[in-house]
C-alpha cells in the first residue's frame, strides 16, 4: 500500500473563462411585486447552477449590464452582492466579478458523493493523500465491529468538483474486502468499487454536524481558518448486516449541503 503526500496549495482561485452574461436572455417582470435585483439574482444562479455560467465566466461591468438591461447600477449590484454573499461568485481586483461555483446538494441516503456529483454533471476528481493498511483506533472498532488493533485499510481523499476542493474524506474498510489501489480510488468512487467486488451496500448509520475549520482543514479546502465545515460519520452495512465501511468527512459549507424531505407523522 502505498502513501501518497499532501502538496501544500495556495487559495483556489478559477481560471478566467471567456463566458459571460451578455448573451443570456433575462426575463424581468416590471409589474411583478418581486424586487428587480431578485429577478436578475435569480436568474443569474440558475445560469451558474445549469452550467450556462461556468466556474471562471466574468460578468463584466457593473454599468454595462445595467444599461443592457435597463436597470439602476444600483440594483444590479444588489443582486450580484446577494450572489456573493452565498459564495456563486466573488469580486477580484483587477478581474472584476467572477463566477466561483454552484453549490453541491446531496441528498441525504445511502450514496457516494462521487456518484451524486458525477450525476449532478460536477465534474468530481479525487487526490489520494493516504492509502495503506493500519491498526484500528478503539473508535473504528467500535465502528466496524472488529477488534481494537486489528488492522485496517484507512484511505483519506481530497474530492474536487472543477477543480476545486469540496471534501476531505477519511474512511476504514476491514482488510480483504476488496482490492483498494491508489490508482482505481483516484478515478472512481469507494461505494462504486464496492459494488464491482459484487458488496451489495444496504444500510448505514449516519451522523451530520457542524464545526470551524482548523488552520491545515482550511489549507486543504482551500478556506480560511476558523471557516464553517460539515462534518458526516457514516458506517455502511451490506445486506448480510456486516459493516464494510467507516467513514469520517468535512465538507466546505459555503459549496456544499445536505438536502433531505421529512414527513409529517400521523
Amino acid at each position: 500500500m502505498t502513501r501518497v503526500p499532501v502538496k501544500q496549495r495556495d487559495a483556489y482561485s478559477p481560471p478566467v473563462t471567456t463566458s459571460s452574461p451578455a448573451a443570456l436572455n433575462f426575463a424581468l417582470d416590471r409589474s411583478s411585486p418581486v424586487p428587480l435585483y431578485y429577478q436578475l439574482a435569480q436568474q443569474l444562479e440558475a445560469a451558474i447552477e445549469h452550467g450556462v455560467l461556468g466556474p471562471g465566466s466574468l460578468l463584466g461591468n457593473e454599468i454595462d449590464l445595467a444599461g443592457r438591461l435597463g436597470l439602476s447600477r444600483p440594483t444590479v449590484r444588489q443582486a450580484i452582492q446577494s450572489l456573493v454573499d452565498k459564495g456563486l461568485l466573488v469580486r477580484r481586483r483587477g478581474v472584476g466579478t467572477q463566477v466561483v461555483h454552484s453549490q453541491v446538494k446531496r441528498p441525504l441516503e445511502l450514496s457516494s458523493l462521487y456518484d451524486d456529483l458525477e450525476a449532478s454533471g460536477q465534474k468530481p476528481a479525487t487526490q489520494v493523500v493516504r492509502n495503506e493498511v493500519e491498526q484500528a483506533s478503539a473508535e473504528v472498532a467500535a465502528a466496524l465491529g472488529i477488534a481494537e488493533g486489528a488492522d485496517v485499510h484507512h484511505m483519506e481523499r481530497l474530492r474536487l468538483t472543477h477543480g476545486e476542493p469540496v471534501a476531505f474524506l477519511s474512511n476504514y474498510v476491514p482488510v480483504g474486502l476488496l482490492d483498494l489501489d491508489t490508482r482505481t480510488l483516484e478515478s472512481t468512487g469507494l461505494y462504486r468499487m464496492m459494488r464491482s467486488a459484487g458488496i451489495t451496500l444496504h444500510s448505514a448509520r449516519q451522523t451530520v454536524g457542524a464545526r470551524s475549520a482548523t488552520a491545515k482543514e482550511a489549507q486543504r479546502l482551500a478556506e480560511p481558518e476558523g471557516a464553517a465545515l460539515l462534518t458526516m460519520q457514516r458506517t455502511a452495512y451490506d445486506d448480510t448486516g456486516r459493516a464494510v465501511e467507516y467513514g469520517t468527512h468535512i465538507y466546505r459549507a459555503s459549496r456544499y449541503a445536505f438536502d433531505f424531505q421529512l414527513l409529517v407523522r400521523s
